[in-house]
C-alpha cells in the first residue's frame, strides 16, 4: 500500500507539471523586462522594393516592425516576405495588393483597414489614390524580411 501511495503522489505530481507546461504554450517571459520606445524620427531605411519606401522601427526576436510608404500611382515590384507572416494597418491613402495565381486576386484597403499577407505569398502593392499611402507593418518569422522576384506566382 505504501508503495502504491508513493507512486500515486509521484504520478499526480508529474501530471500537475505536465498540465502546467501545456497550459502555457510559451515559456514565461521576464516580468521585469522594460518596454521599448522608438521615436518616429529614429526609424531607419529598410529593405527596398521598387515603388515602395520602408522604414524599420524594430527587428528582433522574430518580429519586424516599421512603416511603408507608397507614392500616388506607384506600383511595387513583385516580392514576398519569406517565412514571415505579415499584417499591415493602413494609416492613410489606399493600398491595392495583387496576389494569387498570376496575380489575379486583388484586395484594396483604406485608412483603418488591415491586410494580411501569408508567409511566402508573392504579391505587389500599388497606390490607386492621389495621396501617399502609409501603412504600419508587423512581420513575424525568420530569415530575410523581403525577397524581390521577377513576377507573380
Amino acid at each position: 500500500m505504501h508503495r502504491g501511495r508513493r507512486w500515486h503522489v509521484r504520478a499526480s505530481s508529474v501530471r500537475r507539471r505536465l498540465r502546467a507546461r501545456y497550459r502555457r504554450p510559451v515559456p514565461p517571459n521576464d516580468p521585469a523586462a522594460p518596454c521599448t520606445h522608438v521615436p518616429g524620427g529614429a526609424l531607419t531605411p529598410a529593405d527596398p522594393t521598387p515603388g515602395m519606401t520602408r522604414q524599420l522601427a524594430l527587428h528582433e526576436a522574430g518580429m519586424w516592425t516599421g512603416l511603408v510608404d507608397t507614392e500616388p500611382g506607384a506600383v511595387s515590384g513583385w516580392h514576398h516576405h519569406g517565412d514571415h507572416e505579415t499584417t499591415l494597418f493602413v494609416v492613410s491613402g489606399r493600398m491595392r495588393l495583387e496576389s494569387g495565381a498570376a496575380g489575379g486576386h486583388v484586395v484594396e484597403a483604406g485608412p483603418g483597414d488591415f491586410i494580411r499577407v501569408p508567409a511566402g505569398a508573392v504579391h505587389r502593392e500599388s497606390n490607386p489614390s492621389d495621396e501617399t499611402a502609409r501603412a504600419v507593418v508587423v512581420r513575424c518569422g525568420t530569415g530575410a524580411p523581403t525577397i524581390n522576384v521577377d513576377g507573380p506566382a
